[in-house]
């Protein structure tokens, strides 16, 4: 660690340096996050490219008592460094360490959890109205991206914040870019005022000259009224003071006294919402960031795997564009993630296919549902743990007019080391309340180019989950083929217990059944590939036949698939089977590899294989847990208990 770096244990410790200490103590900030998240992955360009904005941001405000709120938070790591974290840094990411995102348990600094983007400005107003109304005088800053910005919720907060005219701080962090470069008419507006330093320089210019001249104070005020009509036709920024705030900038993100000149004026002159346009360069100071933005927005850990096997998200990729090249009505939406989706292979070949709509879930679902009445099958390119954000949407503009969109749902289940505000938990349980809809999940990456297949052939809105993480490495059929809606299939017999397990549990499944039958334990395993509709002809013989069932997803117990194979046995009559449920407790998954966490929730082999055992009262497997992941096995496993 830097020798500045190493005297900064808290933001207090910053106030007293000068500018040359301030560029060096930069300069091993940078060193720092470079080392650390090179070697444990993480977001590495988008923290390079704010260390001088949170520097300067950390000497001219006075946190905890001033409230900084970092939209989405992946960017927070140069605050993490100087707000009395440092010394647990090398845990970034980690089980058990620091989260790569902002998090209130983690620290009084964080006044505002996020992993999410476009929520900053209105959780900010939020406490900005809260000290308003409690009396008190703290200061209150929202640092967003020009990605972020974007979304629809933080023009829904701009547009309030405007009209309340509470004193709030706004800093556009502007490098471009969200994740890959900024689309829409906003990212052209922003492009015109980054390449335009005249207005805020002449302005201030104009302010500070007049001001000493004979009637200069009613000279600058005439020019400000004849600047309100005539500005929109020079420049761009009049679109955020129509909007209610005073626009500072652009101003130079690496320079820090500039930095701190323009942030002490919006804190200390300006009594209205204030918006503070800075230019950043994502990747700052380390060249193959700065080169690659995209490539090294995140990072992988230097243990990652090397095989050569594609992804998930791979094999999604390659498969729409065989179903694009096969069918004209095909197109693609995704919400600002065209490289987490290898979406870039299909736009090189039809650009005009394939839409980035920007940080705008919400519009991504309700834009595919518009295509699909007119003739079009759109297929909604995005994670997990983002579809959340357009719940209504899918259910009031798609599924209930029936319209045949298909959501391709990448980082399904546990994604790792991103943590709570990422893990894909939950899709299962809120897709399967959603009538007309069908909710499946591929066993391998072969399967999984045959859902989507079956997707864009269903006539009906479909989603398709598949994990973070390689494929099993089987062969890829040529040909596609449509699998029967609602039809499981059984990939290996036996007389003990049944297992029914979907989408990536069904490898982890079969490897149970293959260790319990080293002890004469009999499983049948069942590749449940449709959590909507079920098999219930199947579910039905299974429980008369074998009449001990485990359901096993990586997915929320609530409302889950297990919950709706017990519903259907409950319905049914069925009163001598039992099963046993494994999936996600009641809780928000945390941190740390997929490996420990799914030992962590019985997930695993040994896990599954614990839950067949208990099952059977009488049975027990020698050979069973000797090599079980030490942190799964000090840990509870969650099982609902049987049903009877």
């Amino acid at each position: 660690m830097g020798i500045l770096l190493d005297r900064i244990n808290n933001p207090r410790d910053l106030k007293g340096l000068v500018p040359r200490e301030l560029n060096k103590l930069a300069s091993e900030i940078r060193e720092e996050v470079v080392a650390t998240v090179t070697n444990s992955g993480g977001h590495l360009a988008s923290n390079l490219g704010v260390v001088e904005l949170t520097i300067a941001l950390h000497r001219i405000f006075e946190s905890p008592r001033d409230k900084i709120i970092w939209d989405v938070g992946h960017q927070s790591y140069v605050h993490k460094l100087l707000t009395g974290r440092k010394k647990s840094f090398a845990s970034l990411r980690q089980y058990g360490g620091l989260s790569g995102f902002t998090t209130r348990s983690e620290s009084e600094h964080d006044p505002f959890g996020a992993g999410h983007a476009s929520t900053s400005v209105s959780a900010a107003l939020g406490m900005a109205v809260a000290r308003d109304l409690s009396g008190d005088n703290y200061h209150v800053v929202a640092i967003i991206g020009d990605g972020a910005i974007t979304g629809g919720m933080a023009f829904e907060a701009l547009n309030q914040a405007g009209h309340l005219g509470s004193r709030l701080i706004v800093v556009l962090n502007d490098n471009g870019m969200s994740i890959s470069p900024s689309v829409g008419a906003l990212a052209k507006l922003l492009d015109k005022l980054r390449f335009d330093h005249r207005y805020y320089r002449v302005k201030e210019e104009s302010r500070h000259l007049l001001s000493n001249l004979p009637l200069g104070k009613k000279l600058y005020q005439l020019g400000q009224r004849l600047e309100s009509g005539l500005r929109g036709l020079v420049s761009p920024a009049t679109f955020w003071e129509e909007l209610g705030f005073t626009y500072m900038g652009p101003i130079d993100g690496h320079n820090i006294p500039e930095l701190e000149g323009a942030l002490v004026k919006a804190r200390d002159y300006l009594l209205k919402p204030t918006f503070v346009h800075v230019i950043t360069t994502k990747g700052k100071g380390y060249r193959p960031a700065e080169s690659d933005a995209v490539y090294f927005h995140g990072v992988a850990a230097k243990n990652a795997s090397t095989k050569l096997i594609p992804t998930y998200s791979e094999v999604f990729a390659q498969t729409m564009l065989h179903l694009v090249r096969q069918d004209p009505r095909v197109v693609i939406i995704t919400p600002a993630m065209p490289e987490g989706n290898y979406l870039n292979i299909v736009q090189a070949e039809f650009p005009q296919r394939v839409f980035d709509v920007g940080i705008c879930e919400q519009h991504a679902v309700t834009f595919a549902a518009g295509l699909v009445t007119q003739g079009y099958l759109p297929v909604v390119a995005i994670y997990s743990t983002f579809l959340q954000r357009a719940i209504d949407q899918v259910i009031h503009d798609v599924c209930l007019q029936d319209l045949p969109v298909v959501f391709a749902l990448d980082r399904g289940g546990i994604v790792g080391e991103d943590g709570k505000t990422h893990q894909g938990t939950f899709d299962i349980s809120y897709l399967s309340l959603i009538p007309n809809l069908i909710v499946s999940a591929p066993k391998d990456e072969n399967e999984l180019q045959h859902l989507l297949y079956t997707a864009v052939k269903s006539d009906h809105p479909m989603s398709v989950r598949y994990p973070r993480s390689l494929g099993l490495g089987v062969k890829l059929d040529k040909e596609f083929k449509e699998i029967p809606i609602g039809k499981w299939e059984i990939l290996r017999d036996g007389d003990d217990v049944a297992i029914l397990a979907i989408g990536s549990m069904v490898a982890p499944a079969l490897d149970a059944a293959r260790e319990l039958a080293k002890d004469g334990i009999g499983t049948t395993v069942v590749n449940a590939r449709f959590a909507k509709p079920l098999d219930e002809e199947l579910i039905k013989e299974l429980a008369s036949q074998i009449k001990r069932l485990v359901s096993v997803e990586e997915n929320t117990l609530n409302g889950g698939f297990g919950s709706s194979v017990i519903s259907l046995l409950q319905g049914s009559g069925i009163a001598d089977a039992q099963v046993r449920c494994l999936g996600i407790p009641d809780e928000f998954v945390e941190q740390g590899s997929q490996d420990i966490l799914r030992a962590k929730y019985g997930l695993d082999r040994s896990g599954i294989a614990q839950a067949v055992l208990s099952l059977l009262p009488n049975a027990t497997s020698s050979s069973l847990s000797k090599n079980r992941n030490e942190v799964g096995s000090a840990l509870t496993r969650p099982i609902l208990g049987r049903w009877k």
